[in-house]
């Protein structure tokens, strides 16, 4: 297939030009071309007059001839298909793997699993996506927390409630076979040819209980409500599990537990196991606007309906530390995301039309070891302390602490609303967001919310909604791994995923489900149960 990046039109052009530009380009007649059509669109909007910049896909009727084109200008590239490699291995399973977690690195590596015919065995400690969803409301609507059954916990992960946002920097060829699942599964078309592609939380739920179905069509079972305890070994590897049902014998384990698994990490440093701190990072929700965030990006022609809705990514260094922007949701809200009593946690969700009055994203800044004396206890330990301390903070009933951006800066405590209204279902409070955060912290998400405001005009306004807080950005540990993707202390056992510390989104959790996968797979060929 050739490829003709670079297309830049107006916004008012239509698509058909872009395609009619790579023909001219290419020096082509349509009597050679077998299909052209848009491979990416984005928008650039540097200059203050944004345009569409196009990547046309065009295969000709003699594929044989398409290598002729790579290298004919800057812009042309040839690039074939490749398909998943597999190596498969001839050791046998006595029993069929254990995938722990149902979330994007759990379904991913389940799914490529039952593929290749090992029957997987599925255990989330949550409901299914359609009691999650109920508990979900509930705890929106003011009932008590479900702490196996909410915004964290259950069949999706903490991804399912998002903008499933599907942006990732890692590169690997995988990205692109996580796309082609997710629209066999009913993902939106534009997913392929978007710049920065989302599914939205509305669609994603039916594109989740879509491959679960795959995974079960194909011999695999999912154990929803099945929470894993312990696990059990003989001779320095893996035969079995402990889990809130009972035993289940096992050989290979794939741990994909998700960032917010507190007591399964304690259970793994009870058991002897060595998790090490990696880097997270806190911070407030803040909302804006949509409307005054796409003036801010797209100036004169903000709402013009050629354009996405606008996004953003912010970040300043401050000598070790940074303060980013994170998990940027498009008309989308602000959501209680707490997985235990008496904590207050935020993230953001969007639906896929992307069509509330606010924007909102996480502010935060990094932490890392060092701030705990590299001992994970003191970094789970510090996230548990910041949301008590909020959920005090919000009157101790799950509203949570806010304060506008002007008073913030000036520590005022005050919710002094304007435009913007805040979207938590819970409800909010006004507080001194400053002192729930160590003062550090606070000054320099100061600097931080000061600082991008010089980035992105109006993004300081003083009637910004600073709710908090956020502390749930990644996984604080890691369990460490080989280079064949197995725990370096117990054979068998394979962490993977945003809990493990191996990923940080959608995406590149289910890339590391699917190598965590392929390697088990270059191992073992069959399940002789």
């Amino acid at each position: 297939m050739i490829f003709v990046r670079d297309i830049r039109l107006p916004l008012s052009a239509p698509q058909g030009q872009a395609v009619e530009s790579a023909l001219k380009t290419l020096r082509l007649s349509r009597r050679l071309v077998e299909g052209a059509e848009i491979s990416k669109i984005s928008v650039d909007a540097r200059h203050g007059s944004p345009r569409l910049v196009y990547t046309v896909a065009v295969t000709l009727k003699d594929k044989g001839a398409e290598t002729a084109f790579a290298g004919s200008a800057p812009c042309v590239a040839v690039i074939r298909q490749k398909p998943l490699e597999l190596l498969r291995g001839t050791e046998k399973l006595a029993h069929r793997p254990v995938v722990c977690g149902l979330g994007p690195a759990g379904l991913f590596a389940a799914l490529l699993l039952a593929r290749q015919g090992l029957r997987p065995l599925v255990l989330e400690r949550g409901p299914c996506l359609e009691k999650r969803v109920e508990a979900v409301d509930r705890f929106f609507e003011g009932s008590p927390l479900d702490p196996q059954a909410n915004i964290q916990f259950g069949e999706g992960g903490a991804g399912t409630f998002s903008d499933g946002k599907l942006t990732t920097r890692i590169g690997d060829e995988l990205c692109g076979f996580v796309t082609r699942i997710l629209l066999e599964h009913g993902a939106p078309a534009d997913i392929a040819v978007r710049q920065k592609p989302h599914v939205g939380t509305d669609k994603l739920r039916d594109v989740i209980r879509s491959i679960r179905g795959e995974i079960q069509a194909l011999g695999g079972e999912v154990l929803f409500d099945t929470r894993l305890t312990g696990l059990i070994r003989r001779e320095g590897r893996l035969c079995g599990v402990q889990t809130s049902q009972g035993q289940i014998p096992c050989e290979v384990l794939i741990l994909a537990v998700g960032h917010s698994a507190r007591d399964t990490f304690d259970m793994l440093m009870e058991q002897g196991l060595t998790l090490t701190c990696k880097p997270f990072s806190v911070g407030v929700r803040a909302e804006h606007l949509q409307s005054s965030i796409e003036e801010g990006l797209y100036h004169a022609a903000a709402g013009h309906p050629a354009l996405p809705r606008g996004e953003y990514q912010l970040s300043r260094h401050y000598g070790e530390r940074c303060v980013y922007t994170f998990c940027m949701c498009p008309g989308g809200q602000v959501v209680p995301a707490a997985s235990e009593e008496g904590g207050v946690v935020t993230n953001g969700m969007s639906y896929h039309a992307r069509d509330g009055a606010n924007a909102n994203a996480a502010v935060v800044v990094s932490v890392d070891g060092r701030d705990f004396g590299q001992d994970p206890r003191r970094a789970i330990g510090f996230q548990r302390q910041l949301e008590q301390a909020a959920f005090r903070a919000g009157g101790g009933d799950y509203t949570a602490p806010a304060e506008t951006l002007g008073s913030f800066l000036e520590d005022r405590g005050r919710l002094e609303l304007g435009r913007v209204q805040p979207s938590y279902a819970r409800g909010v409070r006004a507080c001194r967001m400053g002192e729930l955060f160590p003062g550090e912290l606070a000054e320099l998400l100061r600097r931080g919310l000061a600082d991008f405001d010089k980035r992105l005009p109006g993004y300081g306004a003083a009637d910004t909604v600073l709710t908090g807080v956020e502390t749930r950005t990644s996984s604080p540990v890691r369990l460490e791994r080989n280079e064949e993707f197995a725990c370096r202390q117990l054979e068998g056992l394979y962490p993977c995923g945003e809990g493990a510390g191996y990923a940080g989104g959608i995406v590149s959790a289910a890339v590391d489900g699917l190598r965590v996968a392929r390697a088990i797979l270059a191992k073992y060929g069959e399940v002789a149960l």
